[in-house]
C-alpha cells in the first residue's frame, strides 16, 4: 500500500544514494503512528479505496488525474469519493478520478500556469518540489517532461492523500516523502531544477532556507521560487508582530527587489521576478474538499485590501534564479 523501497533500490550505488542509506529510518520517523494518531485511520483510508479500471491518466491539464473507457457503477464511484473525503482537508489540488472532482481549498493550475512558460524547459531534468502539499505540482512537472519528482512535505495527511492519488496516477516517476527540507544531506547537489512555492514565509530564516535550496541544486540548475511579498523598496521587508491572515508562523513578506537581493547575496545568479499576483478569493477558497475558513475569513470585511489584523491582503510573488 505504501512502498518506499523502489525508490530507494533506484538510488542505491548513485549520486543520491546517501539519501538512499539515510531514508528508511526517515520514513519510519515521518510515518510514525506513535507520533500521528490520525496515521492509523488515513492508512484505512487508503485501504478503502476501490480497485478501478484506469485507461488514461491526465498530467498535463488543470485537473490532474485518471478515468476509465468503462462506464463504472455510481456505488463504486461513490465509494471513491466517500474515501477520498476520508482524508479531508485536500489543500492543493485540483484532481478528478473517475469522475470525482476533488475541488481543493487551492486552484494550484493558477500557479502553475503563472510560471510554466517562465522556467526551463523540465525535460529529462530531476525535480525537488519543497512543501509540495500532496503533490499536485509534481504531478504537473512529470507532465511538463521531468524525469523524476521527488516532493518533500513534513505534514503526513499529505503524503497519504499523494499515496492515495498514485494508487491511480499510476507512476514511479513521482515520489512525495514525509520530510523538510533540513533532513536532506546536506550540499546534495543532485537536482537540475528546485521548487519553493508556499514555504519562504514560513521559515524563521530566509537566509537559511535560501542556502538549503541552493545545495540541493547542481551547478547550473534553477531555482522556482513563490512566497508573500509586500510593497516598498529595496531592504524593506514587513515582519508582522502577531499573525498575518491568522497565520502564526509568518516570520518575513520581503519586497520583490529584497527578495532578489536576498537571492543574490546566498549566492544565486540571473535573478529574476516573473510575475506578482494578489491572491483572490477565487484562487483560495473553502470547498466541500476543504470546509475549514479559508481567504475569505482572513480579510478584513470591511476592506479587502487588507487582511483582518490590518497588514495589506496576500500578495504573491514568483522568481527564478540559478545555482
Amino acid at each position: 500500500m505504501i512502498d518506499y523501497q523502489p525508490l530507494i533500490e533506484r538510488w542505491r550505488g548513485g549520486d543520491l544514494d546517501a539519501w538512499a542509506q539515510l531514508l528508511p529510518d526517515q520514513l519510519a520517523r515521518g510515518l510514525s503512528p506513535q507520533r500521528y494518531g490520525d496515521l492509523s485511520r488515513w492508512l484505512e483510508v487508503l485501504r478503502q479505496l476501490p480497485d478501478l479500471p484506469v485507461d488514461h491518466i491526465r498530467l498535463d491539464e488543470s485537473r490532474v488525474g485518471a478515468g476509465s473507457a468503462r462506464a463504472l457503477d455510481p456505488a463504486v464511484v461513490e465509494q471513491l469519493r466517500s474515501a477520498l473525503q476520508g482524508l479531508h482537508p485536500w489543500r492543493k489540488g485540483p484532481f478528478e478520478l473517475f469522475g470525482v472532482h476533488i475541488d481543493t481549498e487551492w486552484r494550484s493550475d493558477w500557479k502553475w500556469d503563472r510560471l510554466a512558460q517562465a522556467i526551463d524547459d523540465l525535460a529529462g531534468r530531476r525535480v525537488l518540489d519543497v512543501g509540495c502539499g500532496s503533490g499536485y505540482h509534481c504531478w504537473r512537472m512529470l507532465g511538463a517532461g521531468a524525469a523524476e519528482v521527488i516532493g518533500i512535505d513534513p505534514t503526513p495527511l499529505f503524503v497519504l492523500q499523494y499515496w492515495a492519488l498514485r494508487k491511480y496516477l499510476q507512476r514511479d516517476e513521482v515520489w512525495v516523502l514525509p520530510l523538510g527540507i533540513e533532513q536532506l544531506p546536506a550540499k546534495l547537489q543532485a537536482f537540475d531544477s528546485v521548487f519553493s512555492m508556499g514555504v519562504l514565509y514560513h521559515r524563521r530564516s530566509p537566509m537559511d532556507h535560501l542556502l538549503e535550496l541552493r545545495d540541493c541544486l547542481r551547478p547550473g540548475g534553477q531555482l522556482v521560487l513563490e512566497t508573500l511579498v509586500t510593497e516598498g523598496s529595496p531592504g524593506t521587508s514587513l515582519v508582522p508582530e502577531g499573525r498575518y491572515a491568522r497565520m502564526g508562523n509568518v516570520w518575513f513578506l520581503p519586497a520583490c527587489d529584497t527578495l532578489l537581493g536576498w537571492l543574490r547575496k546566498t549566492g544565486f545568479v540571473d535573478c529574476r521576478l516573473v510575475d506578482v499576483s494578489a491572491t483572490s478569493t477565487d484562487e483560495q477558497r473553502s470547498t466541500d474538499w476543504m470546509r475549514f475558513q479559508s481567504l475569505t475569513d482572513f480579510l478584513d470585511p470591511a476592506d479587502r485590501s487588507k487582511t483582518v489584523e490590518g497588514y495589506p491582503a496576500p500578495r504573491r510573488a514568483i522568481v527564478t534564479a540559478r545555482r
